[in-house]
């Protein structure tokens, strides 16, 4: 009885913290793309390098001011924000260097 009662909880919170971690490679993955998706469509009039680039730092400063002043409410959903805001970040790294090489 005690064997399956704790055989179960382990598998429960395993298979708990595996979704986490899927979620957040999937949110990783999804900020990534949305880099390329921020980086590629307003180079094509080449006017709107800064005002994208605008935008995307506020975008950034807005999400870091309702993560890290929101306290503990909705923690896994501001967790998977946050993972989205480190992707686009990535992302537009990689373009970065892939630009200067």
């Amino acid at each position: 009885m005690l064997t399956n009662f704790l055989v179960k909880s382990i598998i429960k919170i395993l298979n708990h913290k595996f979704y986490l971690i899927n979620l957040s490679i999937i949110s990783l993955t999804f900020g990534f793309f949305i880099a390329s998706i921020l980086s590629t469509l307003p180079a094509q009039t080449g006017d709107w390098g800064i005002i994208s680039a605008a935008i995307i730092v506020t975008f950034n400063e807005i999400i870091s001011k309702i993560i890290y002043c929101s306290g503990k409410k909705n923690k896994y959903f501001l967790k998977l924000l946050n993972n989205i805001k480190i992707g686009i970040l990535y992302g537009l790294f990689v373009d970065a260097f892939k630009l200067g090489s």
